[in-house]
């Protein structure tokens, strides 16, 4: 496939995410405040999407509260900046086994697999604009830590979040995810064009060299729209890499903390990068009222508490 830049190009921000970067930075959110004003400014900076995690306030470690989600959503929607709200469905699919040896039974403390509705059920409360669709199941990272996403689970889900009118974006780790991803398209369970996250570089999904990130590229059907980011030191080269192959770009606290060697970066710091690279391409940044409409994107309240 002959690499077609993108001319006009949408950044998204991954504000904080779910890893356990929470001591390794100042500049990680870890309050609904502190990840709501990180957001805004991210998207004073450029960014037409937040995605959104939420944190325990006090420790950092990851969370599904409920409430958390909406104080960050209840947030960033009263600020006076327009942004296109952009929540994580990612979590309660996660399995801890226990050794290799002795699988069963898992490991309570780091297994949190949840039912699909319970996955979605901070969407349907905050019905932001976008949320994630992990579309595959991998190893992830650390050597008994799998990452589940089943076939009958993403039906579900997906049902769920077309059923919602909030727009999936299908996080696609490896080719076979798009490969599935396509299936739910196809069985109407997810509504075409779609939108695509290629997540390169994690830790055993698809590595972040440039043959397959192409390989991954010429998965993505030609009308749907895709993104794309890198882990860590990459994470600007993939920035020119995802404009150049015809996508656009995400970048942000979840995916590197880092704005150069020993300079620790903040969410607004990496937009304001990401920005001047891709202006420097010859590409336009769009904002979140061209994200919205490019995307077939409604803009709601959440449901009355």
């Amino acid at each position: 496939m002959p690499l077609s830049m993108n001319k006009e190009v949408f950044i998204t921000c991954a504000v904080t995410g779910s890893g356990a970067t929470q001591d390794r930075s100042p500049h990680v959110p870890r309050s609904p405040k502190q990840i709501a004003e990180s957001a805004i400014e991210a998207a004073k900076a450029g960014a037409a999407i937040v995605h959104c995690h939420v944190r325990d306030p006090e420790t950092g470690a990851p969370s599904r509260d409920l409430a958390l989600y909406r104080e960050v959503t209840d947030r960033i929607r009263d600020a006076e900046v327009d942004v296109v709200l952009n929540l994580t469905a990612g979590m309660g699919g996660d399995i801890v086994f226990g050794s290799p040896d002795a699988p069963f039974p898992v490991n309570e403390a780091g297994t949190d697999m949840i039912g699909a509705e319970a996955r979605v059920a901070h969407v349907a409360e905050c019905l932001p604009e976008i949320c994630t669709l992990d579309c595959g199941t991998m190893n992830f990272a650390e050597a008994d830590y799998v990452m589940t996403n089943t076939p009958g689970m993403l039906q579900a889900m997906g049902r769920r979040m077309t059923e919602l009118g909030v727009k999936p974006e299908i996080e696609a780790f490896d080719t076979g995810h798009l490969w599935y991803a396509r299936q739910l398209v196809a069985d109407g369970v997810l509504d075409s064009p779609a939108l695509v996250q290629l997540c390169m570089g994690v830790p055993w999904g698809a590595p972040d060299d440039l043959n397959t990130f192409m390989a991954m590229v010429n998965n993505v059907p030609q009308d749907w729209t895709f993104s794309a980011f890198s882990l860590g030191r990459n994470q600007m080269a993939y920035a020119a890499a995802a404009v150049l192959a015809g996508g656009n770009v995400r970048v942000g606290l979840e995916d590197n903390l880092w704005l150069d060697k020993g300079v620790l970066a903040t969410n607004a710091q990496l937009v304001e990068r990401a920005v001047g690279i891709v202006e420097g391409m010859g590409a336009r940044i769009i904002g979140p009222a061209e994200v919205r409409a490019k995307l077939g994107l409604t803009k709601r309240a959440p449901v009355a508490a």
